[in-house]
């Protein structure tokens, strides 16, 4: 069992109240400090885990208040905004495509078309209207609308095909 400083012990305190696993707080504490905690010992720093009970005072008050700044202010947490998660999701989606994994580089477009679309808001959506609320009016308000293609079932399978044979 390592010997650990009262640095490594507050960022292992600061990580588990940001809800990093014991395994993950493990990793950062090797590749950030170079000393090897086993997650185990990790864990008997975090006061709502059986190996945490007998935390001391100190350490449960960093703990409280390090989660309870983390859950109050969610814009500390990159992935909290749009533009990094879609940066991060075109890395995944270049990636993917890189090593010809047609089918992940799919769901990571799939997936940034959603986090561009708004999928994951709970806002809205305003439709527009006409003057003072009034629905807009149509050129043909009785007609319904159609979009009409050529392309039959059997030439629209073909060109996916060679679109997939091509990755």
């Amino acid at each position: 069992m390592a010997v650990l400083t009262e640095d490594l012990k507050l960022a292992i305190v600061r990580a588990l109240a940001c809800y990093d696993s014991p395994k993950q707080v493990a990793r950062c504490i090797k590749e950030e400090f170079g000393v090897t905690v086993s997650p185990q010992q990790v864990e008997s720093y975090d006061p709502e885990k059986y190996a945490g009970r007998a935390l001391s005072k100190k350490w449960r008050a960093i703990f409280e208040q390090t989660r309870k700044s983390f859950l109050e202010d969610i814009g500390k947490v990159s992935v909290a905004n749009a533009a990094v998660r879609l940066r991060r999701i075109e890395r995944l989606a270049n990636k993917a495509e890189d090593q010809g994994n047609v089918a992940l580089a799919l769901n990571a477009l799939e997936q940034a078309a959603k986090e561009a679309g708004g999928a994951f808001t709970n806002k809205t959506r305003v439709e527009a209207s006409g003057p003072n609320g009034a629905p807009i009016p149509h050129a043909h308000a009785h007609a319904h609308a159609h979009i009409a293609s050529d392309v039959t079932p059997d030439e629209y399978a073909k060109v996916v095909r060679q679109v997939l044979d091509e990755y």
